[in-house]
């Protein structure tokens, strides 16, 4: 590189040296030279696309020239997960799995996430530090297992909290992008814990019947053997239970670094009845998932080359197309890195293709009536019982794992505020 280019290319390897991860280099290359660029790493140039215009060209209307499917550690992990499955067999997975995560099921699980919540919460002590990152885990976990699958994991939380964490640390992005066949050694025995784990839960499950109806049933029900059902469900555990500690952690983060807002949203939630939310709720979601979406990249191989505006990328080249840029581009967002919740209040509408946390298109995040779903319903709970004060909010950097992650964690002193709801 000559000139400008390899000043730009330069300050990109000197944040991908400062903050070890993609996202830095990222951020550069978008902010000098656009919404398409390569990345001058090494020997590792993937494209990278961003904003409203790119995002409907991938998740929309040239979406078959792309394929999910890569030959990375997170289809070593899901096998024949429907998160990497393309075509025929997506299809397929998608529409058994669809009907067991309508948005009309989830009020009956409302009641289930406040006790699960609370189960986690009961065991603070006034004025005790709690890592909300690494509680919040616990609560979604308990969640995604007795929503999805019809097993209360409160007693095997330490059995399958290590195999979990060590199953995203191998699927996070990390030096295996370069060099893929880079060794990374004791995963496999902590995979073996979990399929170990969940082949038991598909045998039980298999052996018993029962009147609440939940997506193992469903996959049962389908017809599929127990490596197709044990696919679909680490598909649903890894990525269903990691997006809603990640969301969880990033509001908390946000309300300790807004006050004002933090406690308005208190007061409002405190002047509701169970089963109803405040406008602002909704708002500080959805703001929390514009700054901070957990799924904040999507990964595809081209297979047929794709034109954008800004140029075409060949087929076989490996293609970003990322979310967290797209949600702060200045063309679609007004002071897009400030945190601002009245940019969702009523009436205000965003360019199509945006907001897009969940994705879009056919494909879109099939969980995602669940995952806001739950977050109301945690987060209200959580509020409404607890006094939270965010301890380290200005000290808290971003981490590109398999989600965006709050690093170090988030530290809060709890205080109960009533009795349980």
């Amino acid at each position: 590189m000559k000139g400008p280019g390899a000043a730009v290319g330069r300050e990109a390897l000197s944040a991908f040296i400062k903050e070890g991860s993609l996202l830095g280099p990222m951020r550069v290359m978008f902010e000098r030279t656009g919404r398409f660029f390569q990345i001058p790493l090494f020997f590792f140039h993937p494209f990278v696309v961003a904003g409203s215009k790119a995002a409907r060209i991938v998740l929309v209307t040239q979406r078959e020239k792309l394929r999910w499917r890569n030959p990375d550690p997170v289809t070593d992990v899901l096998r024949q997960g429907v998160l990497v499955t393309d075509g025929e067999t997506h299809d397929h997975y998608r529409k058994v799995m669809e009907s067991a995560l309508t948005p009309r099921i989830n009020p009956d699980y409302a009641v289930m996430m406040r006790r699960q919540t609370l189960r986690v919460a009961s065991a603070w002590r006034d004025g005790q530090q709690v890592d909300i990152l690494v509680e919040g885990r616990k609560m979604a976990l308990l969640i995604v297992m007795d929503a999805l699958f019809g097993v209360d994991a409160w007693d095997d939380l330490p059995r399958l909290c290590t195999p979990i964490l060590k199953t995203i640390e191998y699927i996070s992005p990390a030096a295996w992008i370069i060099w893929r066949k880079i060794p990374r050694p004791g995963y496999k025995k902590y995979a073996r814990i979990l399929d170990e784990y969940l082949y038991g839960v598909i045998r039980v499950k298999r052996a018993e019947s029962s009147a609440r109806q939940n997506l193992l049933q469903h996959l049962i029900a389908a017809g599929l053997d127990d490596e197709q059902i044990r696919d679909q469900m680490l598909t649903m555990l890894i990525a269903g239970h990691d997006t809603s500690t990640a969301l969880l952690a990033w509001i908390f983060v946000l309300l300790g670094q807004n006050p004002a807002i933090h406690a308005r949203l208190v007061t409002e939630l405190d002047a509701t009845e169970t089963g109803t939310y405040p406008h602002l709720l909704d708002e500080v979601i959805k703001e929390s998932l514009r700054l901070y979406p957990p799924i904040h990249i999507g990964n595809r191989v081209v297979a047929e080359e794709i034109s954008f505006e800004e140029g075409s990328i060949p087929a076989g080249e490996r293609m970003f197309y990322s979310i967290y840029l797209t949600h702060r581009d200045p063309e679609n967002w007004e002071n897009p890195n400030d945190f601002c919740p009245e940019r969702f209040s009523h009436g205000r509408k965003q360019p199509p293709f945006a907001y897009i946390p969940f994705g879009g298109g056919p494909r879109v995040c099939i969980g995602a009536a669940f995952g806001q779903a739950e977050a109301r319903i945690v987060l209200t709970c959580l509020l409404k019982t607890y006094q939270f004060n965010i301890l380290n909010s200005s000290k808290i950097r971003v981490h590109m794992g398999a989600t965006l992650e709050p690093r170090p964690g988030v530290m809060a002193q709890v205080t109960r505020r009533q009795e349980q709801l």
